[in-house]
């Protein structure tokens, strides 16, 4: 007899994922969707604490169908997400790490998104349990979007639900050189290459759990493995994003979220050695992708941190770091008759330092916070033009009827 394509294949890659792995299993066991329509793909990379014989136990038991794969653990997470990928046979595919929960209903009403809307990526809330979990990009449930007109180039976490052939189109698998920052490349060619992205923010989808032991933190390793991940991801958007504003807009992630942190409060502990070498990674990455564009999508301090990185100051920045961790409120200086906001941080016309002005140039999302700053600048000037032609025109429309 013909069995039926399931609808979701749930892929859990787990290593050394007890006790934790139970309450995973047991929130995919009470999932409202029809176990006829889940196929669950385990793959034990190597543990040696039980979590091979727990998923045994589970397959055994378990209402849908269950494969189990043990293997010699693989060093991270890419390599049992693409051996569960190769295996998989559902039309859409879930990556669920195992010391992770979903939420009740998650794959019904995931995969009900999907099909109504027709979209090839499904994004679920998260709420994290005793760790931070992303919240931009749940102000309200969309049917379909896409990475250039959301917020959730900020989610890049592997924990979403993918359309299968759009996957098997691509060739799409986990970069298994990478060991941080690979779901980030996966969900970012992902977006890319979807017809459309689906948001579910008004139900919790999958719990991300902080484990008391930090085992989560998959090798969080040497701060060269993220500007490995930040090289993999600004290239991977060059390459399917033309020049632009748009390429500008998904380039603020690795920007903000890889690159920056390395010249942040890190940085003022750091060796000598370290911090020459920080700016030596980061020299080829500036000089091909850090744009205008993308400068001034950021805030003051972090522009300033990254110009100075740009233009290898590595004597000027200290300070400014310095002054960021101790959490200080630039001065404001208003020029132009409140149009023009300066943020007086460090080296702020400081000859010898020689940063431009414009480094310091707040933009109108920023400067709103300062009373006296009167945004339009040139837009209000010339309104101002305008409204004073309609006066002259009234005035000698008047003296004409008179």
């Amino acid at each position: 007899m013909a069995v039926a394509q399931p609808d979701v294949s749930v892929i859990i890659g787990a290593y050394e994922a007890m006790p934790y792995l139970i309450e995973c299993l047991s929130s995919v066991e009470a999932q409202t969707i029809d176990p006829m329509r889940v196929e669950v793909i385990a793959v034990d990379d190597g543990s040696t604490d039980g979590t091979g014989e727990y998923l045994q136990e589970f397959a055994e038991r378990a209402p849908m169908h269950v494969r189990v794969i043990r293997q010699e653990n693989s060093g991270g997470p890419s390599g049992p997400r693409n051996v569960g990928l190769g295996k998989a046979t559902g039309r859409y595919v879930f990556f669920l790490d195992a010391d992770d929960r979903l939420g009740p209903e998650a794959l019904e009403r995931m995969v009900d998104m999907a099909d109504r809307a027709g979209t090839d990526v499904v994004l679920g809330k998260v709420e994290g349990v005793n760790r931070s979990a992303p919240k931009s990009m749940w102000g309200k449930t969309v049917e379909r979007t896409d990475v250039f007109s959301s917020n959730i180039k900020f989610t890049l976490s592997a924990q979403k639900l993918f359309r299968r052939a759009l996957l098997d189109r691509h060739g799409m698998r986990f970069d298994e050189s990478l060991f941080t920052g690979e779901d980030a490349l996966f969900t970012m060619e992902a977006y890319l290459r979807a017809d459309g992205v689906s948001v579910v923010a008004d139900h919790t989808c999958y719990y991300l759990v902080g484990r008391d032991d930090g085992k989560h933190v998959t090798k969080s390793g040497s701060y060269t493995l993220r500007f490995d991940s930040a090289r993999a991801l600004m290239k991977l958007i060059a390459d399917l994003v033309p020049a632009g504003g748009r390429r500008d807009q998904l380039m603020l992630r690795p920007f903000l979220v890889t690159l920056l942190p390395q010249f942040g409060p890190k940085y003022l502990t750091d060796s000598e050695e370290v911090r020459r070498h920080k700016f030596e990674l980061a020299k080829p990455l500036m000089d091909t992708y850090w744009t205008e564009g993308v400068a001034q999508r950021l805030k003051v301090h972090e522009r300033l941190r990254l110009h100075l990185v740009a233009e290898q100051r590595p004597e000027l920045l200290p300070e400014v770091v310095k002054f960021v961790k101790a959490k200080k409120q630039a001065a404001a200086l208003l020029e132009r008759k409140g149009r023009r906001v300066y943020l007086v941080y460090p080296h702020f016309r400081d000859r010898a330092a020689g940063v431009p002005d414009a480094v310091y140039l707040a933009e109108p999302r920023e400067a709103r916070a300062f009373p006296g700053y009167r945004e339009g600048g040139v837009d209000t000037f010339m309104r101002r033009a305008v409204r004073k032609a309609r006066r002259v025109l009234t005035s000698r429309e008047v003296r004409h009827a008179a």
